[in-house]
């Protein structure tokens, strides 16, 4: 006997999905980098912010001022950093001001409607069915159409968040219930309501020199919700061993050793894993950003580089 009406049906509408250049991971993203100090994550973690041209970049870290030059890849705006890491108001200030983004943003294309309409009546001649409210907000003194603005005008903005250098710090501790929220729910950060709805979101991007919670490292509903990691050389066993069970997936231990090593046999170098791909990308794992390694049924591994 078949039961009716059981189906699984699909929303209507796909959700908002930001563009990314070709060989770059999808946004919005969340995403762990470990390694041990001098390694280079933060050369590597730019670098990918960079490449993903983002609008708006937040950097909690105090140590800001030390990597003034690296730091400046990226102009993040002096407003938006903060090295105060005792300071719990700094994620509510953040989602704050991603709040205000999507405010504008969702502003900005009601008031595009109301422009279009306006323009639809003059074209018309309804001149009649033009209110003073109107007259003021789209004419200015010299009797001139004025189109509403935005800084991206009217692209939703592509906001991230660097946290770096901030474990052992108050907001890692007294604050990591604010942190693991964030984390959670960094993809629902400042609903809006145009162009399909969903959120502006905050990619979120945690340098550590260590992985689990029990040894200062990152904590697991961060762990959890990251859907890329960046993963250096390290000499600790245990560390790898961990990081290994945790993330090793459909290809088992073994292989997944044999693309780590291969990921990390020059300095500075790291292997970099995207949980969820695009389509067209051959594999989730790389050296760097710009090498694929691809695992073989027979066991070996393939390198295909993109420029």
């Amino acid at each position: 006997m078949k039961s009716k009406n059981l189906k699984i049906e699909l929303p209507s509408k796909q959700k908002y999905q930001y563009d990314t250049p070709e060989m770059m991971p999808n946004l919005c993203t969340q995403l762990l980098c470990v390694g041990a100090k001098g390694m280079g994550k933060t050369i590597a973690i730019v670098n990918l912010v960079k490449k993903l041209n983002f609008d708006r970049v937040f950097l909690i870290s105090p140590t800001a001022k030390s990597n003034h030059s690296i730091l400046s890849m990226i102009n993040i705006d002096e407003e938006d950093m903060y090295e105060d890491t005792d300071d719990l108001t700094i994620i509510d200030d953040i989602i704050s001001k991603v709040e205000q983004e999507g405010i504008e943003y969702d502003e900005y294309h009601e008031k595009m409607k109301e422009y279009n309409e306006f323009n639809r009546k003059i074209k018309n001649n309804q001149f009649n069915l033009i209110s003073d409210e109107d007259l003021e907000t789209f004419m200015n003194d010299h009797n001139e159409i004025v189109k509403p603005e935005h800084y991206l005008n009217g692209r939703r903005p592509k906001v991230a968040l660097i946290l770096d250098d901030i474990l052992g710090s108050f907001l890692m501790s007294k604050g990591i219930r604010k942190v693991n929220n964030l984390a959670i729910r960094h993809r629902h950060i400042a609903p809006v309501n145009a162009e399909g709805g969903s959120a502006i979101g905050i990619s979120t991007f945690f340098l550590t020199q260590t992985f689990r919670c029990q040894t200062g490292g990152i904590s697991k509903p961060i762990r959890s919700n990251c859907n890329s990691l960046i993963i250096f050389k390290t000499k600790n066993e245990n560390e790898f061993n961990d990081l290994r069970d945790e993330v090793a997936g459909e290809i088992g231990k073994e292989l997944f050793t044999k693309i780590y090593e291969m990921a990390t046999d020059e300095p500075h170098s790291f292997l970099f894993i995207d949980f969820n791909p695009k389509k067209e990308h051959p594999s989730r794992y790389r050296k760097n950003l710009d090498t694929f390694l691809i695992a073989n049924d027979d066991g070996t591994i393939t390198q295909r580089r993109y420029e």
